[in-house]
């Protein structure tokens, strides 16, 4: 009898996982922005480990302090072993006859994002790579993305009780450590005050508004002149006469994007406070909304003193790229 009964229950529990394959995949781990290279020592120390480096360790335009763009690790395949696995973004670099990359999700844990990097040797695995780099890096980023916001999903203020978000139309995943500084109707500004280590003294801030759609072609050389007008408006420093501007020693960078299925600018770029010595990177989303013919523009921006802050813009950038234009 208890043979049968232990038969059973296994039977339940075999038919259990091969049905529902999330009961059997564990959490990922990994810090935001971080990938894990499976690649053989002799790649990694190689031509092809020293391409992967250079990509991924590219410095992201905007910050004070030089900054990659995504850490990186490495194992080799044998010592690719089962806490590894957990890793949330892993690049498999892979030797073989077929050529080419692909992505599989949740493949060892979940949420994970693997890509497979294959070739029949290193000079065709770095060729492959080049054409494709940009392409990689987007997926990890992307899927960290999705990932924070997924994390802030779970503990996120409730928007409608803003004017400003009302009044435009629009929606944002913004989790509730966010607290208001100033909501008009017009022109919203939240602010997260850090709370941990050397940079307890900072915060990290949203600011959401939106300008008219006068011409399309002018508006990415009108951004910096915009933010600075709605700094002087809204942004006051301590004393009279002090407001937040765009550095006007470091030129910001801007990017074609795409928010909400729209089109938009990503720049970025430091902030700083007219006649003080306050200042920072931010990163700002101007989308277009052509249907109601203007601008929606949703702006992070982080002060935070001798710390590194790549990690505090990124919660930023995926708060804004949560926008929803109803």
């Amino acid at each position: 009898m208890k043979k049968i009964i232990l038969v059973f229950f296994a039977t339940v529990l075999l038919i259990s996982c091969v049905g529902n394959d999330k009961m059997i995949l564990r959490d990922s781990i990994g810090k935001i922005n971080k990938v894990m290279v499976v690649a053989k020592i002799s790649d990694w120390t190689g031509d092809v480990g020293q391409e992967i480096r250079n990509t991924f360790g590219e410095l992201q335009v905007g910050l004070p302090q030089p900054e990659p763009i995504l850490s990186v690790s490495q194992v080799a395949p044998n010592g690719f072993s089962s806490m590894m696995k957990s890793s949330r973004n892993i690049l498999m670099v892979l030797e073989g006859e077929q050529e080419g990359i692909s992505v599989k999700k949740n493949v060892y844990a979940q949420p994970q994002t693997i890509v497979y990097l294959q070739a029949k040797n290193d000079e065709a695995i770095i060729n492959i790579f080049n054409k494709n780099k940009e392409k990689i890096k987007r997926i990890f980023l992307d899927s960290d993305i999705a990932f924070t916001q997924s994390i802030f999903a779970k503990n996120k203020l409730d928007d409608s009780k803003y004017k400003t978000l009302q009044n435009l139309g629009i929606s944002l995943t913004i989790p509730n450590k966010f607290n208001t500084v100033d909501d008009t109707g017009d022109f919203l500004w939240l602010r997260n005050h850090l709370t941990s280590g050397i940079a307890k003294s900072g915060s990290n801030n949203i600011l959401v508004y939106s300008l008219p759609l006068e011409d399309g072609l002018q508006v990415a050389d009108s951004i910096v002149v915009n933010r600075n007008k709605i700094g002087k408006k809204y942004i006051p420093g301590y004393k009279e006469g002090m407001y937040m501007i765009t550095e006007e020693a470091y030129t910001p960078f801007t990017f074609d994007a795409v928010v909400d299925g729209k089109k938009a600018y990503e720049t970025r770029g430091k902030w700083e406070v007219k006649g003080d010595f306050m200042a920072g990177p931010f990163v700002n989303y101007t989308v277009f909304d052509e249907e109601k013919n203007r601008l929606i523009v949703v702006e992070g921006f982080t002060y935070a003193p001798s710390v590194s802050k790549r990690a505090f813009l990124f919660e930023l950038e995926a708060i804004a790229k949560s926008l929803k234009i109803k």
